[in-house]
């Protein structure tokens, strides 16, 4: 048995990738996303910022032939290279495993191993803002490796991240808890048990076996594709017998909501959790949403159909820094006759470089004011927030912006307070499919504008940014899709006072 670093990091985010990137029939594999391909490349690119100015060593072997690397890197560690960059460590553990080790960096040390008078210790490079838990147990995996190819266990071990810099790793704490997924992770690969399927939204959606999970999930209407089906409530689910959406939908609220109280971590109150799951169940069953209990109807103040509307999303590079387009679609109601539909205008504002964000910042205001009294509808928070953000940036004068925070209308605070839909989640794609509507590029995401954006100021293509546009103007027509269907809905289920 072959344990390499991959598959132990793999198998803390997901035993079931780990197990299929071993058994699986690669046939079925998704090609790698633009985005996930662009994550690759802007991780490489971090670690060559973080060692522009460090001298190292690199072993040279046969690409993929790992006992030549562990024996190149092996001879550098002995001739006392102060630092190796990706190196190969080799070993075998107490139960005849055969580890295979990829560290970013060995650093050198003061101190007795096998090598003389100095030891090497390990150093993660990680695209991460903050160190988190399955990097340092990775580097805790290294060392557990390195300890033995070197014959002494080093005291020291480092993360470095974006945001948090170097991070020194516990290395007591992480090395327990490392044998221990190391354990889990060995004997499922030996017993080949296959672990079950089950679908979260972030990370599977980035996964290369998503296609072939989803599929399975899919025909098996499992549980996890109903929002709220947390792994934690899932096992909950699993101790009662519920299995299927028709046993959640059938379920006894008041088991389910003690079944699920030690699930529901007192974040929330477990019999409105309970009941919010069989609704879901229901919902998902009947293809119909269901106004959520306890809840009164929107009130018309709350969700206004104006002569004119305004329907607000943006596009952002996070890396940048940069929210380079603003996208409104204005709905005008005025002058309509009978079986006419409203007249729709787009208006993109698009910094075609960062440094013209100020300029579409002002430019969108300008045509905000000129609908001074039209609500502006948006999903979800980002939005409002990058008011304040962009308003504070560039010292604009409060009267110029704070009026129009009281025009902002979350569509999707208030779908998700008042209906409970057939979808696999709340994100804005889910809902307006649901209802019929489609976006143009069927495979188009904010990620992948991230994607056209970086690759329209590398190359100036307009295609990019045509895409872009395209993206943004039918997320915009998708808000308006959900909300109209939302004040139909908030009207046919108003209660008579």
């Amino acid at each position: 048995m072959l344990l390499t670093d991959d598959l132990l990091f793999d198998y803390q985010r997901c035993d079931r990738l780990s197990f299929l990137n071993v058994y699986g029939d690669w046939r079925d594999r998704d090609r790698p996303s633009d985005f996930v391909l662009k994550l690759k490349q802007d991780s490489q690119h971090y670690r060559n910022s973080v060692l522009a100015h460090t001298d190292y060593e690199t072993p040279r072997y046969p690409s993929g032939d790992w006992v030549a690397g562990a024996k190149a890197t092996l001879e550098l560690m002995r001739q006392g290279a102060e630092r190796i960059y990706q190196g190969v460590l080799y070993a075998e553990d107490s139960q005849g495993v055969t580890l295979l080790s990829r560290p970013h960096l060995l650093i050198k040390q003061p101190g007795p191993s096998a090598f003389g008078e100095w030891h090497y210790s390990v150093m993660e490079i990680r695209f991460s803002k903050r160190p988190k838990a399955e990097h340092q147990v990775m580097v805790a995996f290294h060392t557990y490796v390195l300890a033995q190819v070197q014959e002494v266990w080093p005291h020291q071990g480092w993360v470095v991240t974006r945001e948090k810099g170097f991070s020194a790793v516990n290395l007591a704490k992480y090395g327990r808890l490392m044998r221990g997924i190391m354990g889990q992770c060995l004997e499922m690969l030996e017993k080949r048990q296959e672990p079950e399927v089950f679908i979260a939204r972030h990370p599977c959606g980035l996964c290369e076996w998503y296609s072939s999970c989803y599929a399975i999930a899919e025909s098996n209407h499992h549980l996890s594709l109903l929002p709220g089906v947390t792994p934690t409530r899932y096992r909950q689910l699993q101790q009662l017998d519920v299995t299927t959406v028709e046993a959640l939908a059938d379920a006894d609220p008041e088991k389910l909501a003690i079944a699920l109280e030690a699930a529901c971590n007192n974040q929330y109150a477990p019999e409105v959790v309970a009941t919010q799951l069989i609704l879901q169940a229901q919902a998902t069953l009947g293809d119909r949403a269901i106004p959520k209990p306890g809840q009164v109807p929107i009130a018309p103040h709350l969700l206004p159909v104006s002569p004119i509307e305004l329907y607000f999303d943006i596009e952002a590079e996070p890396e940048l820094d940069v929210d380079f387009l603003f996208g409104v679609l204005a709905i005008d109601r005025r002058n309509l006759c009978n079986g006419t539909e409203p007249r729709q205008t787009f208006y993109p504002f698009f910094a075609e470089t960062p440094a013209e964000e100020e300029r579409i910042w002002n430019e969108f205001l300008s045509l905000i004011w000129s609908y001074p009294i039209a609500p502006i509808f948006h999903f979800c928070d980002y939005e409002f927030q990058t008011l304040k953000k962009l308003a504070k940036r560039y010292r604009t004068p409060a009267q110029r912006w704070r009026p129009i925070l009281k025009r902002f209308v979350d569509i999707h605070k208030l779908a998700t307070r008042s209906a409970i839909a057939p979808v696999e989640n709340y994100a804005l794609k889910s809902l307006a499919r649901w209802l019929g509507f489609d976006w143009r590029e069927s495979l188009a995401s904010g990620a992948q504008c991230v994607l056209w954006y970086d690759r329209w100021l590398e190359t100036g293509d307009r295609r990019y940014l045509e895409a872009i546009l395209s993206y943004n103007e039918d997320d915009c027509r998708a808000t308006y899709v959900v909300k109209d269907w939302l004040v139909n809905f908030s009207q046919t289920h108003s209660q008579p006072h």
